[in-house]
């Protein structure tokens, strides 16, 4: 089942620190470039940019979040 999350869900993830925290900015679904890293989204497989609260931001598959 595919999650529903839209701009301003709170979120969480597992990063590199452990537990990161943060909210959705939006989805995405053509490819761009964040921090250097390419981000291969698209309208059959989006990604979702999201923020910490100290304001960093990745791309991560729906998958990958857990709705707060």
């Amino acid at each position: 089942m595919t999650k529903t999350l839209k701009a301003g869900d709170g979120v969480s993830w597992s990063s590199h620190g452990g537990k990161a925290h943060g909210k959705v900015v939006r989805k995405l679904t053509s490819g761009r470039t964040i921090k250097g890293h390419k981000v291969a989204a698209s309208k059959d497989n989006p990604e979702y940019l999201v923020e910490t609260d100290e304001g960093k931001q990745a791309a991560h598959k729906a998958a990958a979040l857990t709705k707060a």
